[in-house]
């Protein structure tokens, strides 16, 4: 789960739009959370209450100064009561929230399978997906056999233009093989829908896990090896053959890595931006016949492509001309398996956890088959059940305060663009420009997804979740050459995040994350403006991080900086990547600078802005009293650290510092502070303390 997101119906999102559906489904078991409820013991010699609408003061480990590590200072207590539970990989109050968001659609979908008459169509859609997950009798009775019609395909493939027909084929059914192919708006078109194609054909997280000479990695990619092949003899072959083939699979798979860009490459939206012609495409992959692969996935004739990564895409086709049809027939056996495990019999299922839960994150335990049943529905018909989700828990006046605290955000950006030394005033109108427009989706879409056209019967699990791969992979390719819906969400209602999306010029935030700990109306403003106040400044800072400030109002990828202050505003945001280079998440391993970049910058400007914006609040009125001895400032920037009160597995650690974007909790309380002179007055830190960055070492952006 994602913490806070540049997300987007975009080419980010599409890196890889085929694999992504088959991935989550895959580790759904392995990386969820889990039921319990947060600790309210109070602290030893604290003779107040320990929770006061918002705060958790039990969370305080009184014995760490405040000014030397402040995460310990803040959740010290709650770490030290909430060990990760044994089916997660990460354990904090972003898990806790998701767990009771989970526990309502829980209730929800249970309501609507002893209903004997439902609503509506979207009701009968979602009961029937849901009771099919949760029919372990039957999916256990079918084992392999749902599988079969493609396997058989597969068996039949015996040239190069019959191995393109089934990437297709599997391509259609959301099964990821070779490459990734969807649709999005056209990066210097914002208007304009294309088709995009992108990287992809992995079975490990990243194209690190094969070519790096890390010892770990390299015990990765041999258990890896020893998981498909094991896999391979639960589909019936013999051992022996099993485990050439999977030695065929891994051969593959590493010749497409080591021709694949790294994720810090794909960060740059330039370097994803190369538009063609079909005449282009075909002139870069002479072997690969474009006009049959979209035939074969009913798409009309395509004017105009972008292709993500070029070099990808000429290695790929040689690679597809030059490797034996026999091999490509084991890579998309596993393939198909490897996406479709989670719907499978528990074998299949046991034997993918054992590797993506167990092995790569340190998970001990799988998730009960209704909790994994309930993700799945969520993913297959979120907005459908998102409307019920809704309904139950987020009303109308909570939509207007989360409003009111969005426009408080953004007149506080304004303010502070106003008056900003470093920018010159060309710049700062753009800017400022920017920013008015932004788009505020807030709770849920005004305009909900239509569902009529996906067929879900009361049949095998891993038919309806086909069925509801094929829908996705429909509607998205109807969107080319049609006017962009900027009334679409990335999300649905009830998860726990928030994003920004660039070419929309966007900021949503869903009911789900718009609750305590982030948002409780009975909390003091200083909590709410640093939980959610913060998360809202992050997001409205996305479009000035080093990636989003490439994008102009209309959501177009053009420059519109003066090269002076672009300049500067790149060594602001590089003074960042060396601060996070320099955090060390185990000995010898550290945080990839140029990785989190774009959400340590959102963290710091969103704290910024979320500082001001509550200072501004206060204007007027009569200075709020200490609460529990903490000043109101101090209780600001709690509300911020008590977000992140996180226990992660180190499996769990080293996968997210390899592939995620998103710092781990403890750098996220400590990296943006230590650069806060606010924070350091509010605490009366000095220098030299450890949350006191030097002058000349700050790094300050906003």
């Amino acid at each position: 789960m994602s913490l806070f997101c540049r997300h987007a119906l975009t080419l980010t999102v599409l890196v890889s739009l085929i694999a992504v559906v088959a991935i989550r489904a895959r580790n759904s078991h392995a990386d969820s959370v889990a039921t319990d409820a947060p600790a309210t013991d109070i602290v030893a010699g604290d003779p107040q209450q320990s929770v006061t609408a918002g705060f958790d003061f039990s969370s305080i480990d009184r014995s760490v100064n405040a000014c030397q590590d402040f995460n310990r200072f803040a959740n010290g207590g709650w770490i030290d009561r909430n060990p990760v539970p044994a089916a997660f990989s990460r354990w904090g109050r972003f898990e806790l929230l998701d767990e009771s968001n989970v526990s309502v659609l829980h209730e929800i979908l249970d309501g609507l399978i002893a209903k004997k008459k439902l609503a509506n169509a979207n009701e009968q859609k979602i009961a029937d997906f849901y009771g099919s997950c949760m029919d372990e009798q039957t999916i256990e009775a079918e084992g392999i056999k749902p599988l079969e019609p493609e396997l058989q395909r597969i068996a039949k493939i015996s040239d190069l233009l019959s191995l393109e027909d089934e990437i297709a084929f599997l391509h259609a059914h959301r099964v990821p093989a070779v490459f990734g192919f969807g649709a999005s708006q056209d990066s210097k078109d914002s208007t304009t829908i294309i088709a995009q194609l992108v990287q992809g054909g992995l079975g490990l997280p990243d194209r690190d896990y094969y070519t790096s000479d890390d010892a770990k990695l390299k015990a990765t990619r041999d258990e890896y090896q020893k998981h498909v092949a094991r896999t391979f003899e639960l589909m019936g072959d013999a051992p022996d053959q099993a485990a050439k083939e999977a030695a065929t699979v891994m051969k593959i798979e590493t010749k497409l890595a080591e021709n694949s860009s790294t994720r810090i490459q794909r960060r740059s939206p330039e370097a994803n931006y190369h538009p063609m012609t079909k005449g282009m495409l075909i002139e870069l992959t002479p072997d690969f016949d474009w006009g049959r692969y979209f035939r074969n996935i009913n798409l009309p004739e395509v004017g105009k492509v972008n292709v993500g990564q070029p070099d990808f895409f000429k290695s790929a086709d040689k690679i597809l001309k030059d490797t034996p049809v026999d091999d490509w027939k084991s890579y998309l056996r596993w393939h198909l398996v490897n996406a479709s495990s989670s719907t499978l019999s528990s074998k299949f299922v046991q034997e993918s956890f054992n590797f993506n839960g167990k092995y790569l994150q340190g998970t001990t335990e799988m998730l009960p088959r209704w909790r994994r049943c309930v993700t799945s529905t969520d993913r297959a018909l979120g907005e459908a059940l998102g409307q019920l989700y809704v309904a139950k828990t987020f009303t109308p006046a909570a939509k207007e305060r989360a409003r009111t605290m969005v426009a408080n955000l953004i007149a506080a950006l304004r303010e502070d663009l106003t008056t900003l030394s470093w920018m010159s005033n060309d710049t700062r109108q753009k800017a400022i420009a920017k920013l008015e427009a932004y788009v505020r989706k807030i709770g849920y879409p005004d305009k909900w997804r239509d569902y009529e056209a996906l067929h879900v019967a009361r049949g095998a699990y891993y038919n309806n979740a086909v069925l509801a791969g094929e829908f996705d992979f429909r509607r998205n390719l109807s969107k080319i050459g049609k006017p962009v819906d900027r009334t679409e969400w990335g999300m649905t209602p009830p998860t726990v995040n928030a994003y920004y999306n660039p070419q929309f010029n966007e900021i949503v935030f869903p009911a789900g994350i718009l609750q305590p700990p982030f948002y409780d109306p009975k909390a003091d403003d200083a909590f709410n403006y640093g939980g959610i106040g913060a998360v809202i400044g992050h997001e409205m800072t996305h479009g000035f991080d080093d990636s989003g400030a490439k994008y102009d109002a209309n959501g177009n990828l053009v420059m519109w900086w003066t090269t002076d202050d672009f300049k500067k505003f790149t060594d602001r945001t590089n003074c960042v990547v060396k601060q996070f280079d320099s955090f060390e998440v185990e000995p010898g391993l550290h945080q990839k600078g140029q990785l989190v970049v774009g959400e340590s910058v959102a963290d710091l400007g969103g704290l910024t802005v979320a500082y001001a914006a509550y200072q501004k609040s206060l204007q007027g009125k009569p200075r709020p009293k200490d609460i529990n001895g903490f000043t109101p400032e101090q209780r600001f920037f709690l509300g911020w650290a008590q977000v992140w009160a996180q226990n992660i597995r180190p499996e769990a650690a080293r996968l997210r510092t390899a592939t995620d974007p998103h710092p781990l909790g403890k750098f996220r309380v400590n990296g943006p502070l230590s650069n806060m002179p606010q924070f350091a007055a509010a605490y009366q830190c000095k220098s030299g303390d450890a949350m006191v960055r030097p002058p000349e070492q700050r790094c300050q952006i906003w």
